[in-house]
């Protein structure tokens, strides 16, 4: 996986978080915890693409 295709997909899940952020009502506690879980998930996601985290997965070249 290309750094340009790493962008699109952060943009594409930062645009994506916002919409649900913006237009889907929940309770703010739910939403915290939706935004918190989202980015732990594409934290792991870049540590373990970058060959940070062990495991097999995506690899950025």
């Amino acid at each position: 996986m290309s750094l340009i295709s790493v962008v699109i997909v952060l943009i594409i899940v930062g645009v994506l978080l916002w919409l649900v952020n913006t237009y889907v009502p929940m309770d703010g506690k739910i939403k915290t915890i939706l935004n918190v879980v989202v980015v732990i998930a594409v934290i792991l996601w870049l540590l373990q693409g970058f060959g940070l985290l062990s495991g097999t997965g995506v690899h950025v070249r």
